[in-house]
């Protein structure tokens, strides 16, 4: 039980990886805030964590308002008196050729996957300056974590995802700058990019792409059979990754043994990089 005491949030966790990742940190003792803009999959994926004998919640919220890090900062310490693990990994994919690009996708693409993170964090800021001072004259160490979730689009560029990519690469230079910033707090920050993981974004098909609803916005998702056959070809691991190999990816930074890891990238993808 390496997160035994701890209080995480897990923003996006109403299913794929987000819902594994929170399934994990709670196995290991921790007590998980699950996010998610459905409600229905907000609660659900906190009962998964509760018939799993660990202990979560669910609180519904779309990450892009302007005071959701307020909402999901004060719900986790007015649940649970903490909050020691923060994983943003909350978003979507609006996908087209960059000339194609409307201003509504750009800042859509930068609300949710920069933007979202950056006010959550600065909600954050308040309590935890204050509770490591009261830590500090008590004579107590707590080391905390922030994992920011990226994307091998962010670091190496993929077609169609012009938006998309550029917010996913802000969050890497976000990382290893709260990192400098915040070491001072005994915070580890680091940042994990994803490649080909199996999730509803990522999902296979064979004539049209099916699409996912957000905010009311029915938005192209999934890959062709030929795209993922080409994947799993040129994957050195020979598959596309699941839920749970992500999450296992993000657990990594969450635990006692990278207590003194901080401002690093950690790329998730089977060995495919560009």
């Amino acid at each position: 039980m390496k997160l035994d005491g701890k209080v995480a949030l897990v923003t996006g966790a109403g299913r794929g990886i987000g819902a594994a990742t929170a399934e994990m940190l709670a196995a290991e003792g921790a007590r998980v805030v699950i996010n998610d803009r459905d409600a229905q999959e907000c609660e659900a994926a906190a009962a998964a964590v509760r018939d799993g004998g660990g202990e979560a919640f669910g609180f519904a919220c779309d990450v892009t308002v302007p005071d959701a890090g307020e909402q999901l900062v004060e719900a986790a310490i007015e649940r649970y008196g903490s909050l020691d693990i923060i994983v943003n990994n909350a978003g979507y994919v609006w996908n087209s050729a960059m000339h194609n690009h409307s201003d509504e996708q750009w800042q859509a693409m930068l609300d949710m996957h920069a933007t979202a993170p950056f006010r959550i964090l600065r909600a954050y800021y308040p309590w935890l300056k204050a509770r490591v001072a009261e830590e500090a004259a008590a004579g107590d160490v707590t080391c905390r974590k922030v994992v920011n979730i990226s994307s091998v689009s962010g670091t190496d560029g993929a077609p169609t995802q012009f938006a998309y990519s550029a917010a996913k690469a802000a969050v890497v230079g976000m990382t290893r700058t709260l990192a400098k910033e915040w070491g001072r707090f005994n915070v580890t920050v680091n940042c994990v990019a994803f490649g080909p993981i199996e999730t509803r974004l990522t999902q296979e098909y064979e004539d049209e792409p099916p699409t996912i609803d957000v905010g009311g916005r029915a938005f192209k998702v999934g890959l062709s059979a030929g795209q993922t056959a080409n994947m799993r070809a040129t994957v050195p691991l020979g598959r596309v990754g699941q839920p749970a190999d992500a999450a296992g990816a993000v657990y990594l930074f969450c635990i006692p043994e990278s207590d003194f890891v901080s401002g690093q990238l950690l790329i998730c993808s089977g060995g495919l990089r560009s």
